[in-house]
């Protein structure tokens, strides 16, 4: 007796079909799980035999071999349940599952037969959408409203195992549900944060909105108390609202980690991480025997906050070379090799020297001056290179610190890089990318051309600066981004010149 049910998993970040194929024969009673099972799936058996039963059908004393297809790929999670039940019933003739043979089951069952959610729904709608010979997909009714973001492919919500054999069966109408579309409203602040909080700092505050109008990376150094952690934690009040592309995105990564909260259906807010600095190479970059996305992948279309940057271990920091060059990050294991998304923005903030104090005006720095050199070599030389904005944040003027606050607010600024981000939107439409950030070689051709005088600025800076080709590169995506703040399609020589500004940190830091 011979059965099969249409299931689907992830893979990375994107979904494929699994055949759930199932073997009744004679022989001593036994349950075979094969196809590359993990310990959850291999966990199933059990499920699926209380569920059965406690939905009053009997569980075939005889010898069941489940086969997962295909058999090279490995399966993990308790997606599997319903398919698997499913497939022991149609083997048996117990219910008539033919009219299922168009659909995707997921589900995970509880022994009492009720169906529980699972994680990676929505990359599987997203493939059956794309896959003519799949009309829907039956799965756990908390799935539904993150499932339905997907429009053309019909959703069916159940609750339990015995609800979907009376819908295969025509007992039971199970409704599709109704598609929600992609509404990206945001939730108002409730954070109590905002830049207008933010005493002076000035130059560091236009840092700021140029990282977020463009996607550029940030570096923050200045001795404690001066404000790095404050910025940096205001950040995610001023950036650009996600686009429907993005968050898509960044939702399908979140509910491939299990993260999306309870009835939450999409990611609104752009992603803000910021893990401590005792966190490990697999747990930044992403990994594992199965590898599962990271933190910098959790921060993709967002911002990925590194505090005290030079505590952090060398060998962590050097694996952020190929996500900021590249944005994407690719983890190589014997049995495969998975890339995911990690185009962030980075914040770091560091002190000058060990102490702290060193080029205060009011504390004198302890440090040496070769104390001084080995703190600041924590950071490498390539490292530093990849990151856009170099801003100092020095200790604030007494005046200032006892005055009250008179900056702009969040929203105001968030206006700004708003326009400036959908010029870019529009300039890109034809483009695989989302900002100024992520332009490549052809793209700066056409997109950073400057006049004569900005060129030549720009060849002093180059020669007295000592830029290296990255570098050149990011003054000439960041003049673009300040052109699009100030709501030009030109580059002009001040343009450049406030980049050359925003990459260049007072000489009393290189030691």
């Amino acid at each position: 007796m011979f059965s099969r049910v249409y299931s689907a998993t992830t893979l990375g970040v994107d979904a494929y079909v699994v055949e759930v194929e199932v073997d009744i024969a004679s022989g001593m009673p036994s349950q075979t799980t094969v196809g590359l099972p993990d310990a959850a799936v291999k966990e199933s058996r059990s499920r699926v035999w209380s569920a059965i039963l406690n939905c009053d059908f009997s569980f075939p004393n005889e010898r069941v071999t489940f086969n997962l297809a295909p058999a090279d790929t490995r399966k993990e999670g308790p997606s599997f349940d319903l398919p698997m039940a499913l497939g022991v019933l149609g083997a048996q003739s117990s219910v008539d599952i033919s009219a299922g043979k168009d659909l995707l089951f997921i589900g995970e069952l509880a022994l009492d037969g009720t169906l529980r959610p699972v994680s990676g729904v929505l990359p599987i709608a997203l493939m059956a959408r794309d896959e003519p010979r799949f009309r829907g997909i039956v799965l756990p009714k908390e799935n539904a409203t993150e499932a339905a973001l997907v429009d053309n492919v019909s959703i069916f919500p159940a609750g339990s195992l015995e609800e979907v054999i009376l819908f295969l069966e025509g007992r039971k109408t199970i409704e599709p549900f109704p598609n929600t579309g992609f509404d990206l409203q945001e939730q108002p602040n409730t954070l109590d944060k905002d830049f207008s909080d933010v005493k002076g700092q000035e130059h560091a505050k236009r840092a700021l909105e140029i990282a977020s109008a463009g996607n550029h990376n940030v570096i923050m150094i200045g001795p404690p108390g001066g404000g790095k952690t404050m910025l940096a934690k205001r950040l995610p009040t001023i950036l650009p609202r996600l686009s429907r592309e993005e968050a898509l995105e960044v939702t399908k990564l979140y509910s491939i980690n299990d993260m999306l909260r309870a009835g939450q259906d999409i990611v609104r807010a752009r992603p803000f991480r910021a893990p401590h600095h005792t966190i490990s190479n697999v747990a930044l970059i992403g990994g594992g025997s199965f590898p599962k996305p990271g933190e910098v992948s959790l921060s993709h279309h967002g911002v990925l906050f590194l505090d005290e940057l030079t505590e952090f271990k060398r060998d962590v920091l050097e694996v952020l070379r190929q996500p900021l060059e590249d944005g994407t990050v690719t983890i190589s294991r014997a049995s495969t090799t998975l890339t995911f998304p990690a185009s962030f923005v980075l914040v770091a903030a560091m002190n000058p020297c060990p102490c702290g104090w060193y080029g205060d005006y009011v504390h004198p720095c302890s440090c040496n001056a070769t104390q001084i050199q080995r703190y600041m070599k924590k950071v490498s030389g390539p490292l530093l290179d990849r990151i856009d904005i170099h801003c100092e944040v020095p200790r604030l003027d007494p005046d200032k610190l006892t005055a009250a606050p008179t900056g702009e607010s969040s929203e105001t600024i968030r206006a700004r890089a708003n326009e400036a981000r959908e010029r870019q939107l529009r300039r890109y439409r034809n483009e695989p990318i989302f900002s100024n950030a992520e332009l490549n070689a052809r793209m700066m051709r056409e997109h950073c051309t400057m006049p004569a005088e900005a060129e030549d600025l720009l060849k002093n800076a180059i020669k007295k600066l000592g830029y290296t080709a990255r570098a050149y590169d990011r003054v000439r995506k960041l003049s673009r981004t300040i052109a699009d703040l100030a709501g030009r399609d030109d580059i002009r020589i001040e343009d450049v010149a406030e980049a050359i500004t925003l990459r260049s940190l007072d000489k009393k830091y290189m030691v």
